[in-house]
Parts: structure tokens; C-alpha cells; sequence
């Protein structure tokens, strides 16, 4: 093309005025989504879009949105003291970022049936991977409410081979913004983690806070120069400060952190310049590490065409870092599972090497320590620790001499670390084969659990009986087979269930041995609950598990899942609480150790308990008044009232009935998009169970921390 000589010396000023043209062109913003009547107020003028809620107090959050191309995203972010008053603005010119760390998944051994995602054993961070940070070319906006929340959903977020959107979602009643990038792939077996937090320019803060591993709140004035530096702390949160107010930034408490052998401190928040090498400003938040500690580190699945969500909150707060601190650690219930009067909780597979220790101390003629864990548990409210001993450590195939003496101190170190508010139970990952016909293979991971102190090795030599009395230990069993372990089960009250299902080593059971005298008798509890593997697409933790308690209660036999932890050696200044989950029993008091458990069995084997993970708890469920694992005898069609009780920390968002006929699984969804955070609330529904064998419940909040029931047995009379 041929362009004048008049028109050549125009062409910089015409593409200016183009630029300029393009950058004052308004985005999109679509308002149909959002309804008048929610709590949560939106504006949209020219290129901004506001945003108010109620808080506490009368207090209102306000959030500012500065669409225009090429603007830090967050324009004002404050507080004002009442809904008419003006704003106290606390931070200004922000942008929201991801960094996403993106590897490659492998599983050369998945369960029959289950997908290449479905793995513990895998270590993305041995091969090559690659880290992007998150670019907004914003296309359009949208605004969808519900009474008591609201969304931004900006469109045109991408990093790296993933593209999607950024949602920012505040709540009526919260100082909490929710900000989430919401990608998918195309790619096939990738893996990922992520890191995120807010970016300036002006840097608006001028110092940081956070509480370190020792329970000691830190301050630290930040210098605008200095380079990005993780820090270790307590409670998954830091905070930004300005002599206006502070935010604070964490993550989801449980959904964060992908399944790992170890709870060690990942150092899971940064502050500074230039967070990865990849953006030349200051900025904090929460992140993640690759390596993982331990010889696996699984990482997130992003199987092609699932919108992870990639989360982050932000807590308001115009008081100082110890104020917001104290507002984020009400979301966990200062990370303690809350006492509910009627129950005890109950925690399972450990491996912490308590006996080794003990031994060890002993053999050097030290004086006996209170290990760390100790008070962890007590500041948890954890009430009946159950071990998963000699797993890695100690002699569990040693014929006596060695095996033997273990025993006999892990069951005096359980006696010693007890006390009126905890109880430590006995136990293994005996992993004693139960010779599974025609499965090829072992029988794969199992916990046992007895009612007092049982001695018993997993060897019998040719005529060495099943039973014989040591003077000072007592009874011992010698265990020769499958058959011996079964009578030992009978013969001592025990139970036994399946440790990691489908995943893991036993990632081909209880399937395996489903039809199995052992598995369908009373012995056999079931298989326990761990939010494993991580896949962020999902709303709900741990759906390996959920759908193998409707499987196993479609196969007929009456099976429970209690929740289970397994990682080894704790000390105080690990994430615990972040691996956490704990079981609630329905009990009256907590026994002692010199007394028997059988209270403790008899709950897991009638099935009285639920599951959660701290944030959402089910203090009631019944189905036509009959509670779980109890039998509802139903003798005709008419609908039946399914009632739970929940009372939560972060806004709920649904809560399902599920139940089956024997053959299929039927779930019928329940909108909680209307509750407030720090609430309880009574939800009751008639559902049809006529044609149904079994019902259960489950509840589910917006940082997927979540609860669930056992089931109840359906019995539809002629």
C-alpha cells in the first residue's frame, strides 16, 4: 500500500488516538445474572463496577472494579462504617494474580476402571514443568447474585495453556473477598499448583504480619526493593497493613493442600518483588511448593476441559494485623474441631513412630519426653488418637523376639500419653495378607482396631499353636494365614477396613474382595475418607471415597467410612490442620485406657458417626426419625422427611441427599446460596425412599470444607 507523504507524518497521532480509542472503549458488562433484591449492591458506571455489602456492625465492604484496558483491576478496596457513610478506603491499585506451576501426570498403574488422575504415587516435580503468570485480556463482564452473595465473572483470564476466567465473589455478612481463577486445559495429563495474591505498583502497604510457627505474631516493615521471600507460618495466613486498615490473605484451610506423606511447613505464604521471577512489583499472598517433602508430592489433576478453581480469600479488617488474624481464625474455629455434647472425636491411621521413639529413649536412658503431638491433639480438641504403628519402622513380620517386645511398648507408651481428655489407641497398617482369590495380587492397605491391648505376631510356625500365654505379656496370638486373622477378629471383638481405597496400594480394593467372607461379615467396617487424590474442579473433597461408600452400600452389606489422616511424624510447627479430618462418635464420655473400648468399636460398627473437616459440622441426621446406621422399615410409597442439622463457619453452598436403589445413585441437590457465614440451621425434605435400600447426606461449603453422614438402611416392607 501507498501512503502519502501528508498522511505518513499523521500516522503516529492516528495510532495514539486509535490506542487511546481502544483503552476509553467500555467493556461488556452484563447485569442479568444479578437480582435487586440481593444484600449485595452493584453498580456499573462507564468503566467501573462497584460493589457493597454488609459486613458487621453496619459496617460495609466496598469493592471497586476499574475495567478499562491496561488499569490495575482493583481500583479502591475498603471499608465504610455504615451503608451511607463514605468509604475508609484501605487499599488502592491492585491487581489479583495467579502463578501457575504446570507439570505432567503419570500413573502407570491406575484401579480398573479409574483414570489416569486417580494417583498418590507420582511426582510431577522429578520432570520438566514450567511456571506462568496469569494475563487478564478482559472481553466482557458478568454479574450473577444470589440473596445473600454476588459475582464478578471477568472473561479472558489465560496462563500458560490454560484460559478461563476470573471470578471475585464477596458475602453478605463476611469481610471476605473470594477471589477464584477459574482454567481449564485442553492438554492431556498435566498437573499443577499455584500460587496467588495481590500486586501494586505504589505498593499501598507498608508492612506485613503474620503469626510464625511458634505461635508469635510477626511484623515486618516491607521494603519495595526487596525480592520475594516465602515464609513459614502458623494458620495459612499474612497480612498486608496500611494506617488505614489491613487484609489479610489464605487459602481454603483443607482444599489447598494436596494429599502428602508429611504435614512439614511449606512456607505456604510470600511477600516482596518479583514473586517467581515472573512480575517486577511487589505483591503477597499464598503459595505453594513443588517438592512437597516426602518421596510423593501428587500435586492438583486438571483432567482436559475441567474448570479448576484456583482459590484465594481476602479478609477486610480496619483494624490492624491481629485484628484480621483473629477474624481469618474464626473460619477454622481457631483451627480446633468444636466440642459437640453428645460426641467424641476420633482420628485414625497415624503414623508417628510412637513406639520407636519410646524404645529409643528408653535404650539410651533418657528421660521419657511428651511428644509434640500431644499438645497439638489437646489444642485440636482430637479426643481418640488411632495408630497405625510399625509402618516403615519396628518388626511387624518379625516371628516374636523382636515384634514382641514392640508390642508390649507401644501399648505401654499409648497408656502413658493418655489422660482424662485423650486416649491413644493401639494400632496398625498391618498390611497382613488376606490371600484374595483370584485378585493377583495381595490384599493391599488395612487397619485394625481391638477393644484393649491384643499381642498377637503375623507368623505361626508349623505346629505353633493359634494361642499360647507368656506370664508376663499374657495372651499371644500367632497368625499363620487369613483364616487366623478372621478367629483373632472374632475371637478379640475387633475391626478391620480398607486403608486409602481404590488409591495407594490398595488402590484395586475393597473391590477386590467384595464378595469375601471377611469383607461382607461385621468384621469388616469398611474403608476410610481422605481428600485424595486433589482435582480443584470439583465442589466437594474426597469424591474417591464418597463414591465408594454409595458403591459399597449398593453391594448390600451394611459398610461404613470412618476418616482417616495418614502422615508420619508431626511437630508443632507443621500444617497440621490443613491435612486434618476428624470423625465425630456418638458417645457420651470418652473412655479411659484401663478400660475397655468397646464403646468406641461399637459406634464405628453401628455406623453412629459423620466426618468433616472442621468448618461444617452435621449435629444431626435422620430419615424418618430413624438415625444412621440404624434400619427404616418403610411399608408404604409416601414421601419420606429427610432432616440434617448443620452448623457451619464460611457461607454454605449446597447440602445433597443421597441414596440408592441397590443398582444406581440418585442425588438430589440442596441450594444453601443463602446462608450467611457463622450459622446453623435445620433443613428437612421429603424424598421418595420406597425403592430405595440406603440414604445419607453430605454438606458442602464455598471453600469446600465439608461433612457427611453414614447411612441409613432402608427395609421397604411388602
Amino acid at each position: 500500500m501507498i501512503v502519502s507523504e501528508p498522511v505518513r507524518r499523521l500516522l503516529p497521532a492516528l495510532v495514539l488516538l486509535a490506542l487511546a480509542s481502544s483503552a476509553r472503549a467500555e467493556i461488556p458488562v452484563d447485569l442479568s445474572g444479578y437480582r435487586e433484591s440481593s444484600q449485595v449492591a452493584v453498580r456499573h458506571e462507564s468503566s467501573r463496577l462497584s460493589i457493597s455489602w454488609p459486613i458487621s456492625n453496619g459496617e460495609q465492604g466496598r469493592l471497586s472494579l476499574d475495567l478499562r484496558a491496561g488499569a490495575r483491576l482493583i481500583a479502591t478496596l475498603g471499608i465504610a462504617p455504615a451503608p451511607e457513610a463514605d468509604e475508609r478506603s484501605i487499599f488502592s491499585a491492585l491487581d489479583p494474580v495467579t502463578f501457575l506451576t504446570i507439570g505432567t501426570r503419570e500413573n502407570p498403574d491406575p484401579p480398573p476402571g479409574m483414570s489416569v488422575f486417580n494417583v498418590f504415587f507420582d511426582n510431577p516435580a522429578k520432570r520438566p514443568y514450567a511456571t506462568f503468570r496469569s494475563k487478564l485480556d478482559l472481553k466482557n463482564a458478568r454479574v450473577v447474585s444470589d440473596p445473600g452473595r454476588a459475582t464478578v465473572i471477568l472473561d479472558g483470564l489465560s496462563a500458560g495453556p490454560f484460559a478461563g476466567a476470573l471470578e471475585i465473589t464477596v458475602y453478605a455478612g463476611a469481610r471476605l473477598i473470594h477471589v477464584e481463577s477459574v482454567l481449564s486445559t485442553k492438554e492431556h495429563q498435566r498437573a499443577f499448583t499455584y500460587d496467588a495474591g495481590l500486586v501494586s505498583s505504589s505498593l499501598p502497604w507498608s508492612r506485613i504480619a503474620w503469626i510464625d510457627t511458634e505461635g508469635k505474631l510477626t511484623r515486618e516493615a516491607l521494603d519495595p526493593n526487596a525480592t520475594d521471600k516465602p515464609r513459614a507460618v502458623k494458620h495459612r495466613a499474612i497480612v498486608a497493613e496500611t494506617l488505614q486498615g489491613s487484609i489479610a490473605a489464605f487459602p481454603p484451610p483443607h482444599q489447598y493442600f494436596y494429599p502428602r506423606d508429611y504435614t512439614d511447613n511449606q512456607k505456604t505464604v510470600w511477600a516482596g518483588r518479583n514473586h517467581r521471577g515472573l512480575d517486577d512489583i511487589s505483591g503477597f499472598g499464598i503459595r505453594q511448593t513443588e517438592t512437597g517433602g516426602g518421596n510423593f508430592a501428587p500435586w492438583f489433576s486438571a483432567p482436559p476441559g475441567t474448570p479448576q478453581r484456583l482459590g484465594v480469600f481476602y479478609l477486610l479488617s480496619s483494624g490492624k494485623a491481629e485484628d484480621a488474624l483473629a477474624e481469618v481464625l474464626k473460619f477454622t474455629n481457631g483451627d480446633r474441631f468444636p466440642s459437640l455434647p453428645g460426641h467424641v472425636t476420633f482420628t485414625s491411621h497415624w503414623h508417628m513412630a510412637v513406639t520407636a521413639a519410646a524404645m529409643k529413649e528408653e535404650a539410651e536412658g533418657k528421660k521419657r519426653s511428651t511428644p509434640d503431638f500431644v499438645k497439638m491433639f489437646k489444642e485440636m480438641n482430637v479426643q481418640a488418637i488411632h495408630l497405625a504403628e510399625f509402618h516403615g519402622d519396628g518388626h511387624p513380620q518379625d516371628p516374636g523376639p523382636l515384634r514382641l517386645p514392640e508390642m508390649a511398648a507401644m501399648f505401654a507408651e499409648c497408656r502413658r500419653l493418655s489422660d482424662g481428655q485423650t486416649l491413644y489407641l493401639p494400632g496398625e497398617e498391618a498390611n497382613f495378607p488376606l490371600s484374595v482369590k483370584g485378585a493377583g495380587k495381595e490384599t493391599g492397605h488395612w487397619l485394625y482396631l481391638f477393644p484393649r491391648p491384643v499381642t498377637f505376631t503375623m507368623r505361626r510356625a508349623p505346629g505353633q499353636p493359634f494361642e499360647e500365654t507368656e506370664p508376663k505379656l499374657g495372651p499371644i496370638y500367632h497368625l499363620g494365614g487369613r483364616d487366623d486373622m478372621i478367629r483373632l477378629l472374632e475371637r478379640e471383638h475387633g475391626l478391620a477396613w480398607t486403608a486409602h481405597p481404590r488409591i495407594k496400594s490398595s488402590n484395586w480394593t475393597p473391590d477386590a474382595y467384595r464378595d469375601e467372607a471377611f469383607y461382607r461379615s461385621p468384621l469388616w467396617l469398611g474403608a476410610a475418607w481422605k481428600a485424595m487424590p486433589a482435582d480443584l474442579s470439583r465442589p466437594r473433597l474426597g469424591r474417591r471415597v464418597l463414591d465408594l461408600m454409595d458403591d459399597m452400600a449398593n453391594w448390600g452389606q451394611k459398610k461404613y467410612v470412618p476418616g482417616e489422616v495418614d502422615v508420619f511424624k508431626v511437630d508443632h510447627t507443621h500444617e497440621l490442620y490443613g491435612h486434618m479430618n476428624v470423625n465425630y462418635l456418638k458417645l457420651d464420655r470418652l473412655p479411659r485406657f484401663n478400660e475397655d473400648w468397646t464403646s468406641i468399636l461399637d459406634t464405628l460398627r453401628n455406623g453412629r458417626f459423620f466426618v468433616t473437616t472442621g468448618e461444617v459440622l452435621l449435629t444431626d441426621f435422620t430419615a424418618a426419625g430413624v438415625p444412621s446406621g440404624s434400619t427404616l422399615k418403610l411399608a408404604d410409597d409416601a414421601p419420606n422427611e429427610v432432616k440434617l442439622t448443620l452448623r457451619w463457619t464460611f457461607p454454605l453452598k449446597f447440602a445433597e441427599v443421597v441414596s440408592g436403589d441397590g443398582e444406581k445413585v440418585y442425588r438430589e441437590r440442596i441450594d444453601l446460596s443463602d446462608t450467611p457465614p457463622f450459622g446453623e440451621k435445620t433443613i428437612s425434605r421429603l424424598t421418595p425412599l420406597k425403592a430405595r435400600k440406603w440414604v445419607r447426606v453430605e454438606a458442602w461449603d464455598v471453600a469446600a470444607n465439608g461433612a457427611f453422614s453414614q447411612p441409613v438402611w432402608i427395609d421397604s416392607q411388602p
